[in-house]
């Protein structure tokens, strides 16, 4: 089987219980000892579920987890890069027991479903930092929140009662199996991936319709799970997302919609783990450019595109396009990167993140050769309203 209809690992997972399965489900896990999970997991949940995170059917037991840290495989040799593992307290850990079950709880007490117990088992948060992260600087969000977690692991199969609610954009929350009915709608056999936690630039549009030449369709998949504090809201982003589409991009050949991880900032390993995640969606390519999942100095530029040399890539199945940076070449008049254009850099439009929030802080467009208007008046509109 190729192309839009082979998930990762050969079998796109659903873990929603369903009928009387799901009544008898519910009423048990009314006596369970409880979990409750910060929104990092329940976002982690809702991807075990929904099959995004397939073949995983549950949080990682031990020998996975070590292998994933250690060799960026699961315990059978199939390239992982992140843990996906459910941390507990130490009085949380005392309620459960091996063979148990345990209720999952968002972190307002509803019950998201339950889990079957196989293993409870410590691990060691630096080693995970500085091999997952390649650092264990309390100063990275990733680390940090990390680092906010029990040292106490608990794995397990997970069964689902109910995706986690969310307030806004039910329409544009595709699962796994929504997306490939989509693009099975559409016709496509090839679609490119397109990571984001900001509002696209031109650069980034650029990179898209770049892919788009040689292949079917493109999934704009911008992340709307936790991200840093500073990070443009969704709601924000996704605005901008749909204004770009509809101004600038051939609709039949771009689906829009969101993926619920947090982000982990991981870097290099994220970006395994966002195109594997993207081929679980249906993509068959994925947009890798520079810094992908980065933060501050903590990663080189093109890291994350290296980092592929080093996994199966026919085991992972999914082919990631390297992007250099893009820029306006003033001298070409054109979209370029430094493969396509002569140019020296006092030709290249470039404005740091900085100087754009204080345009757009100020009530000022950036320029159109960094980013669309109507993108621009947007994040204006949207910094106006959160100033009163």
């Amino acid at each position: 089987m190729t192309g839009l209809g082979q998930p990762y690992g050969g079998t796109l997972i659903d873990l929603l219980a369903t009928g009387a399965s799901r009544e008898d489900i519910g009423r048990e896990a009314a006596t369970l000892p409880s979990i409750e999970m910060d929104s990092r997991h329940t976002s982690d949940f809702e991807l075990l579920v929904n099959g995004g995170f397939s073949p995983l059917d549950g949080f990682m037991g031990e020998a996975d987890y070590r292998s994933v840290v250690d060799k960026m495989t699961l315990a059978n040799g199939l390239p992982w890069p992140v843990p996906v593992t459910l941390a507990v307290s130490e009085p949380e850990a005392a309620r459960l027991a091996t063979g148990g079950r345990a209720a999952l709880r968002d972190d307002s007490g509803f019950v998201l479903g339950v889990i079957d117990i196989t293993e409870i088992y410590k691990r060691d948060k630096k080693e995970e930092a500085k091999k997952v992260y390649r650092t264990d600087d309390e100063a990275h969000p990733g680390v940090a929140a990390m680092y906010a977690g029990g040292d106490t692991i608990v794995a397990g199969k997970v069964t689902a009662l109910s995706l986690p609610s969310h307030d806004g954009m039910a329409e544009r929350r595709l699962t796994p199996a929504q997306t490939r009915a989509e693009f099975g709608k559409l016709g496509w056999k090839t679609v490119v991936g397109f990571q984001t936690r900001n509002p696209i630039h031109r650069a980034h549009e650029y990179l898209i319709k770049v892919a788009l030449e040689g292949l079917d369709g493109a999934l704009i998949h911008p992340l709307v799970g936790d991200t840093k504090d500073d990070d443009i809201p969704a709601e924000v982003r996704m605005r901008c997302y749909e204004v770009l589409i509809e101004n600038y991009f051939v609709g039949e050949r771009v689906v829009l919609s969101v993926l619920p991880a947090a982000m982990r900032y991981a870097g290099p390993r994220e970006a395994i783990f966002h195109a594997i995640m993207r081929k679980n969606y249906g993509c068959t390519h994925f947009i890798v450019g520079r810094d992908h999942a980065g933060v501050g100095n903590y990663y080189g530029t093109y890291d994350a595109q290296l980092i592929f040399n080093e996994v199966d890539r026919a085991a992972l199945g999914i082919e990631p396009l390297f992007f250099e940076h893009a820029f306006w070449c003033l001298r070409t008049g054109a979209m370029a990167t430094a493969k396509t254009s002569p140019s020296t850099p006092e030709e290249r439009v470039f404005l740091s993140g900085t100087k754009v929030r204080e345009m757009l802080a100020a009530g000022e467009r950036p320029p159109v050769e960094f980013t669309r208007p109507e993108v621009a008046d947007v994040l204006i509109g949207s910094m106006r309203a959160a100033a009163t």
